[in-house]
This record gives structure tokens, sequence and C-alpha cells, in this order.
């Protein structure tokens, strides 16, 4: 990883930020000054230090908290203190930029255990309905539960809703005392189903979510990080592995962001092209040409800017910078191959539908060894209309020979996602550095949504 990305990550300032803070001495690997913010590190394994902080690269953070009664779950409340009111004075420098939330909620008078993370894509897992991740409570009733309660429990009860709550698992510890396993979020769930059998939560605890276990050691209020068991323990339960590729025939991948680590590089490119040009790089650019084919974005910066060259000549501009970026610094999304072996495996048909220039793709698909994997091949300035329009996944699909309805799209950015959906076509949203500010949206529009292709992962 270079090094200005990988300070750039751990919210040591922004690209401008910390290359000035390389170039003033500031920053040391392996007991060295750093040479350069184009620097390559092993973030895993190089002994970084900023300012005289020792840097540790973390991809996500993960913490346990002990959620004491009269806090609400939330980020931020203008009554209430909040679970991160709690957690943020304990952080370190490096993590309380980071874009932490619970992990679902806890009521304001119940206690226990609650993840907060800023990994989106393991919390829409760990949420999503179809997952039934357990959740364990110690419940103090009103009054015992009789055999017909405990019964009823374990079946399923009504509790005003289309469909009775699925089977708990019930254990009298004393009597006026359970402890009482879901596997389900449905609103005010636990006090619900007690009054399903005519009794009452006089008190209610948290000591279970998932794999997880309440660390007993830490006091109400407190919380401290995931052990490295316990992370992997969340990311790799059977039950959270999304079934994507069930009823499907043919998937379909965006290029930028979705195979390709590759999105935070146009940035780059704009500030660098414009400031030929003497021009500011506007605030809203990329997202005015998200979804726009490479035709279109060359023809948008002319007519917009009042760019000299033509947009063949704008085209060739970029090409040639974009090519040292995708050649050096660029890599594969972790589990890439892995994941398209498995899909050839399964014999599912393969294909890219991007917003690149042909020529980036083909360069692209030759370095990474992706050319053998995919059976079809389509750019947006080979389609009539760009993203969010449908065009580009229809041709593929028509292509490969696969009705849209048993075709599964890779997408990192809104645009795209819409146009999958336009489509008639399941969609996996993909984590991307670029889109965090806008992760709950596609959550919301996709059927899944993935860290990485780890995660799926046959």
């Amino acid at each position: 990883m270079r090094l200005d990305r990988f300070l750039c990550q751990l919210n040591m300032g922004s690209r401008t930020e910390v290359k000035n803070l390389i170039r003033r001495g500031q920053v040391t690997v392996n007991g060295e000054p750093a040479m350069s913010p184009e620097q390559k590190i092993d973030e895993n394994a190089d002994s970084v230090i900023c300012r005289g902080q020792l840097l540790r690269y973390q991809a996500h953070v993960y913490y346990m908290l002990n959620k004491p009664k009269g806090v609400v779950s939330a980020t931020k409340d203008h009554h209430d203190k909040t679970v991160l009111d709690l957690l943020r004075p304990t952080l370190p420098e490096q993590d309380r930029k980071r874009d932490i939330a619970p992990v679902g909620r806890l009521d304001k008078d119940t206690e226990g255990l609650l993840l907060l993370t800023d990994d989106g894509a393991l919390a829409h897992e760990l949420l999503s309905p179809g997952r039934h991740v357990n959740k364990t409570y110690l419940v103090e009733t009103a009054k015992p539960l009789a055999e017909a309660d405990i019964r009823a429990l374990e079946s399923g009860v009504d509790i005003g809703e289309k469909r009775n709550t699925l089977p708990a698992a019930v254990e009298v510890l004393e009597p006026g005392l359970i402890r009482l396993t879901i596997c389900e979020g449905r609103f005010h769930q636990v006090k619900r189903m007690l009054q399903a059998v005519r009794n009452e939560v006089m008190s209610l605890k948290r000591v279970g979510f998932g794999p997880l276990a309440l660390d007993e050691l830490l006091p109400p209020g407190t919380a401290r990080p995931l052990t490295q068991e316990e992370i992997h323990a969340l990311q790799f339960q059977p039950s959270i592995r999304p079934p994507v590729l069930d009823d499907i025939e043919a998937v379909i991948f965006d290029l930028d962001g979705t195979l390709v680590d590759s999105m935070w590089i146009w940035h780059d490119i704009d500030v660098e092209y414009l400031g030929r040009y003497g021009i500011p790089i506007p605030d809203r650019l990329q997202a005015d040409i998200e979804g726009m084919s490479f035709d279109e974005v060359a023809l948008y910066f002319k007519e917009r800017f009042a760019i000299p060259d033509t947009p063949e000549q704008i085209k060739d501009s970029w090409n040639a910078m974009a090519w040292d970026k995708y050649e050096r610094e660029v890599g594969l999304k972790p589990g890439v191959k892995t994941f398209l072996d498995a899909c050839k495996a399964k014999g599912i048909k393969l294909g890219i539908a991007t917003s690149n220039s042909r020529k980036l793709l083909d360069n692209i698909s030759q370095v990474h060894g992706l050319k053998d994997y995919f059976n079809c091949t389509l750019t947006g300035c080979e389609i009539t209309k760009g993203k969010p329009a449908p065009d580009i996944y229809l041709a593929v699909a028509e292509k490969l020979g696969v009705s849209p309805g048993r075709c599964l799209v890779f997408e990192d950015i809104i645009p795209g996602i819409m146009a999958g959906r336009n489509a008639g076509m399941k969609i996996c949203a993909v984590e991307d550095a670029y889109s965090a500010d806008i992760r709950i949206q596609k959550q919301t529009l996709a059927d899944y949504y993935i860290a990485d292709y780890t995660q799926i992962i046959l």
C-alpha cells in the first residue's frame, strides 16, 4: 500500500495534509524518515510512526460495549447520552474519526452486550432478517413462567404482526428468571413475547449476540476491542454468508471499486488534469459524473470547463494518467480471484459492464489475469445510455444468453446499483472507501452487501 494512502485511511489527514507531514519529516517507516508519499509499505508488518504515534493498520474496528440502562443506542441524540458518548473518549486517536455505529439497538432501559463497528457490510449481514443471528437475554419476569408459557415461546407467539415469532429457546434459571434466545430483531420483541403469554419483563440484559458472549469482567458503561478470535467468529459464521448465487446463472461485475480497488485514483486524476488549466476541482464533480461513460465524461469536461482539447485528446490524457496508476498502485479487491474460480466451477457465466474505457478495461484485465474468466465485457462507450439506465446490464445479459432475473450484479455506486435494479437483476453492493458516506443507501437499495469477496467464497 502507498504510504500516503495508509496515512489517510488511519485519519492522519487529507492526501495533501499527509504529503506535507511526510515532506516535513514527521513520518518514519521502520525507524527511517519516509522517502516520499508514493513509498510502498506493508501495512501489516512495517512500523509507521506519524508525529510520534505508532500506527496500527486495521481496515475496520470492532468494540464490545456493556451498555448500562438510561443510555440510547444511537450515534447522536439531543436529549440522552448515547453509546457513542460512552465509547468515543476511550478510542485511540486514529479511530476517533471512524464512522463507528452500534449494530442494532438495545432499548434505553435494556442493558448488556452491544457491538459497535465501522464495518458496515458485516453490520448489514448481522442485522439482515434472513440471517437469523441469535440474541440471548437474561429476562427477569413479573411472575414465573408456566410450562404452557414456555412451550408457547418455544413454538412462536402472536405479537400482533402478520406472522408469529420464530421459535425461541427458553432456559429457566430460577423462578422469575429465564435465559431467552431469539433469532429475530423485531421492535420490542422480548417485551411483546412476554406480554403474549400474559407476563411482563421487569429487567432485560443481553448476554449474547451471535458468537459473542458478554464479557462479565467489563463494567457497565465500558467497552473493549474484540479479540481476533471474536472478530473471526463474527465474520465467518456460516449463517451470515449471504446466499448470493442461489438461482443465479450469470454474474455481471462493474469494474472500478467493484473488481479493482481504483475509485480513489480518479479524484487524483481530475485534480491533476484540471490543474493543467488552472481550474480548481468542484466539490460535487464526482457525484455529477457518476454513471457516465468515458465518452460522456470527456464531453462533459470539455463543455463545462471549456477545455481546449478535443474529447479524444482528453480521453487519451486520462488513459495515460490512469494506466500508470492502474499498473503500479491498483490491486484487485480481496477474494476476487477465488470467487471468480468458484463461479466458474459452478458453471456460472461471467461478464463485466463498466463505464471505463475499452483500452483501460483490456489493460486491467491483462495485468490482473482476468481476461480468461469473462464470457462478455462491455463499456459504457459501446452502449447508448449510461448508468443508471439498464442498457449496459441488459446488453451483457443478452450476450451471455441469460434472462435478467437469473443475473446477479456487483456494484459499488448508486447509479450502478440502480442500473442493475432497473434491469430486473439481483444486486450485491460492494464496500468501497470512496462511497463510504453512502453506505446506508447502498445497503438499502441492494439485495446483499459485502465488505469484500472473502465473505461469499464458497
